[in-house]
């Protein structure tokens, strides 16, 4: 990516961030962004950790269901 993509980039995403702010505080919405990305990072690294504890248990969803595969082990 070049520098001016780069750029374009960086304030397509800061008109995106403008527009989900609307008439919000920036220092408000700041932190409910943060807390989202915490969440996100709290899940993702469950994930992981029941992945590497549950290892062969892990569930691997059939076709056609859409549900989380933990949704499936804990439905077991």
């Amino acid at each position: 990516m070049t520098k001016e993509e780069l750029n374009r980039l960086g304030k397509t995403l800061w008109d995106i961030a403008d527009q989900l702010r609307g008439a919000m505080n920036a220092d408000d919405f700041r932190d409910y962004m943060l807390s989202f990305l915490f969440l996100r990072y709290l899940s993702d690294n469950y994930e992981t950790s029941a992945k590497k504890e549950l290892g062969q248990d892990y569930p691997t969803p059939e076709a056609g269901d859409r549900r989380a595969p933990l949704a499936i082990w804990y439905d077991v």
